[in-house]
């Protein structure tokens, strides 16, 4: 493997992973995050609502266990809705 600047690959990688790991394990406030950082995008790019929300729910459903700020979908007709997700 060829050396990065300023140190190795495998140590980049390390990082990345550990990133990664705490990502899912705080899933649920990475999303409030992104959802704060998208109330002050469309402040800033009046106009472009739509885009902005269109880029926040990919990276919400990118992170951990997908967006766990909306709400759930409904259960099909008979069948129990699953159980919110634990902290």
């Amino acid at each position: 493997m060829r050396a990065a600047a300023g140190g190795s690959t495998l140590s980049s990688m390390g990082f990345l992973d550990k990133a990664k790991d705490l990502i899912g394990q705080h899933d649920d406030k990475v999303d409030q995050g992104l959802d704060k950082a998208g109330e002050a995008a469309k402040q800033k790019f009046a106009g472009h609502d739509e885009h902005i929300d269109k880029g926040v729910d990919f990276a919400q459903q990118r992170t951990g266990e997908g967006d766990t700020t909306a709400p759930p979908p409904p259960a099909p007709e008979g069948e129990q809705p699953p159980p919110p997700p634990q902290p």
